[in-house]
Order: structure tokens, then sequence, then C-alpha cells
């Protein structure tokens, strides 16, 4: 019986391993307008199992949540406050491989939309663009 026992606690332990979620910062723009948004905001994501702490920037309508949560359920729990709430949008300018098409004025400063084609090349383009141009390519580019 000892080990039918023993088997129980090490399937279960297995269990709980497989459940632990890992450490995030999960980003999102939330649309807040006065102090009872914000506070409502917070309360909501702070009663989260697993959050470690909120950050509120009510002027860039940005919030943070760190902790051990999934970044989706934070996203829906956002959304479960009756408030416009998005994961965060914009990058770095300085992540970007080409400039952006398009201005977006209500980026931060020092931040553009993010649009995934912009950001840059996975390795491997690279050589994907080199090929474009080689002798052994039959429907290469040849610039004479």
């Amino acid at each position: 019986m000892g080990g039918v026992a023993s088997e129980l606690v090490g399937a279960s332990r297995e269990r709980q391993s497989r459940k632990r979620k890992q450490f995030h910062t999960v980003e999102l723009k939330v649309r807040m307008d006065c102090e009872g948004c914000e506070l409502k905001v917070r309360n909501t994501l702070a009663s989260m199992r697993g959050v470690e702490s909120v950050e509120i920037n009510r002027k860039q309508q940005k919030v943070t949540v760190h902790g051990f949560v999934e970044p989706q359920r934070v996203l829906r729990r956002a959304q479960s406050t009756g408030k416009r709430a998005e994961l965060w949008p914009y990058v770095p300018y300085t992540n970007l491989y080409v400039a952006p098409p398009v201005y977006d004025k209500k980026a931060p400063p020092g931040h553009v939309r993010r649009v995934d084609a912009l950001i840059a090349p996975a390795a491997g383009r690279e050589e994907h663009l080199a090929t474009i141009f080689s002798d052994d390519n039959p429907n290469g580019c040849s610039v004479m």
C-alpha cells in the first residue's frame, strides 16, 4: 500500500510543477479617465492570484503587472472592469528596423505603434535576401 501512496504523491507533485506559472511582466493599455477608474483597475488586477505588483501611469494609459500570471488572463481581468484594454501596442523607436509608415500621435515620446513586420528581421532573413541576387537563382534579379 505504501507504493501506491508514494505514486500518488509523486503524481500530484508532477501536476503541481506543470501548473507553476512563469514570472511575467504584462503591459496593458487601459482607458482610464479619473482616479476612480485607476483605483478600480488597480484593485481588480492586484487581487489576482500570483500578482506581485501593479504600476499605473494614467497619463500614458499604461498598466504594468509583475507576477506569476498569464498575460491573457491579466488582459481578460482588465477588460472585466468595463474599461477598454489591450496589450501595450507600442515599442521603442530604437527597436525598429525601418522607419514607421504612419506617425501615431497617441504614442508616448520615443515610441511607435507596434507593427510586427517592422521589427528587426529574424536570423535567416538576411540569407534569403542574399540569395535573391545570386547567380544560382534562375528567378533572381540581375543588376548591371
